[in-house]
């Protein structure tokens, strides 16, 4: 099992910048893949971005070239930077573990883009 706890969260202005952290109870360098998810309100929850184990990464449209994720395993730790933030881009981002045949989610931490 794998507990996973975000952070970084918080309120922004229209174009400005939040890293968000997903810390793992557990190594994640044995886990198939590490994600980003966010919801929004009235709306379903939806992929923002992964780091596969073999360090592939795969982003939303939506966030392409915005966002970055990236995974530091001594520290079990994902990051998701986000720059040029926009008011779509506010909703809650949930923290996700794939292993091979379990999966296990954050609590989530509210971000909000508003000026």
């Amino acid at each position: 099992q794998v507990q996973l706890v975000e952070s970084g969260g918080g309120l922004v202005q229209p174009g400005g910048s939040l890293r968000l952290s997903c810390a793992a109870s557990n190594s994640i360098s044995s886990i198939v893949a590490m994600a980003w998810y966010r919801q929004a309100p009235g709306k379903q929850r939806e992929l923002v971005a992964r780091i596969w184990r073999s360090s592939v990464t795969n982003y939303a449209d939506s966030v392409k070239g915005r966002f970055t994720i990236s995974r530091d395993n001594a520290k079990n730790t994902v990051y998701l930077q986000m720059n040029s933030l926009r008011s779509e881009d506010t909703a809650v981002y949930y923290c996700k573990a794939q292993m091979a045949t379990n999966s296990y989610w954050g609590q989530g931490t509210q971000v909000t883009v508003s000026s």
